[in-house]
């Protein structure tokens, strides 16, 4: 997947240009819907498969008290869009002129002139352009007018409820990491380099590794179970997000314990899968009663993952192809 994050590096329009615009934090399964339509409407027309997003999130801009912690990195989204399998991602600057232009001159001087857009797909409740002037009905009209066909997506729904990246903040803050795998349709996870803390785990016989992370949303503080993926390697473990009460650390740290592991990896980035939530964090009235429910949490948790399979990102209808196409199968992606 090409990257563009400067429009001036786009010298000519593209070849039957499929473009999608939006936000995309997260990634879930409604956003998927999207992309799957996205790169399937490329490859009947033989085209290019697009997708036009901004950085930063518009909202720290011109509403940074609004502005939503973001469920993934920017690093992080590109992969799960790469994974999508789409030709191009547009992750266009924005600041406060971009916010400022009408959305008329958008769709007439980037999409058209541009990029060359020749079918659009949205859904059903973007809004774009000042003051989000630029609407899907909008799109629809100027579709008709500058001669690119416009589809609007209806909501995708989870036993009822709407797919939205507020719904997958709501799980993530409340420490649902369980529930919120059918809205990401993957285990939500968290990157993060091991750096130096306490060394108190160490002390107690649980030796720790504490990782420096980008994330935004991290889950509500307590005690998860773990996939933990170190280079190519998965390993079981448990991590505890929060704020040391037992020790009155007061600034808050994610400490990764991972079973039966030994090595020194310092340096190191570590991929946290997250697969159940044990129990809250709590202070406890001694080292030696810490020590007891890290055991508790411990033989939990062996029990939790030796019966989970990480789930993955999994592009379901194989990038726009039929599974039954020959020559064509199935693709599984990491993400």
């Amino acid at each position: 997947m090409r990257i563009i994050r400067n429009l001036d590096e786009i010298t000519s329009p593209f070849l039957g240009a499929v473009v999608t615009l939006g936000n995309f934090d997260g990634v879930h399964l409604g956003h998927r819907e999207i992309f799957r339509r996205v790169v399937q409407k490329a490859r009947e027309i033989g085209g290019t498969s697009i997708v036009y997003t901004f950085d930063p999130h518009p909202l720290k801009v011109v509403a940074p008290p609004r502005a939503p912690r973001l469920i993934n990195t920017s690093a992080e989204k590109e992969r799960l869009i790469e994974a999508s399998c789409f030709d191009v991602m547009i992750a266009a600057p924005f600041n406060l002129e971009i916010a400022a232009q009408p959305a008329a001159s958008f769709v007439e001087e980037i999409l058209v002139a541009k990029i060359g857009v020749r079918y659009l797909v949205v859904g059903y409740d973007y809004a774009f352009g000042r003051g989000r002037e630029g609407d899907a009905a909008y799109l629809a009209r100027r579709g008709q007018e500058l001669g690119f066909g416009v589809e609007i997506l209806k909501p995708v729904s989870h036993e009822g409820e709407v797919y939205s990246s507020t719904r997958v903040r709501q799980l993530i803050e409340a420490g649902d990491v369980t529930g919120v795998v059918g809205y990401l349709g993957r285990h939500f996870t968290m990157e993060g380099t091991v750096v130096h803390g306490a060394r108190r785990g160490t002390t107690l016989g649980f030796p720790t590794a504490n990782l420096a992370t980008d994330k935004e949303l991290l889950p509500k503080p307590g005690v998860y179970a773990v996939k933990v993926k170190l280079a190519s390697e998965i390993h079981d473990g448990v991590v505890n997000i929060g704020f040391n009460p037992t020790f009155q650390g007061g600034k808050m740290t994610v400490e990764v314990y991972i079973f039966n592991f030994r090595r020194e990896i310092y340096g190191e980035n570590l991929r946290l899968y997250f697969v159940d939530r044990l129990r809250d964090e709590k202070r406890f009235g001694s080292p030696q009663e810490l020590v007891a429910a890290i055991d508790a949490d411990i033989r939990k948790a062996q029990l939790v993952l030796a019966a989970t399979r990480v789930i993955e990102y999994r592009e379901y209808l194989d990038c726009g192809y039929l599974h039954d196409r020959p020559g064509c199968p199935a693709k599984d992606h990491e993400a």
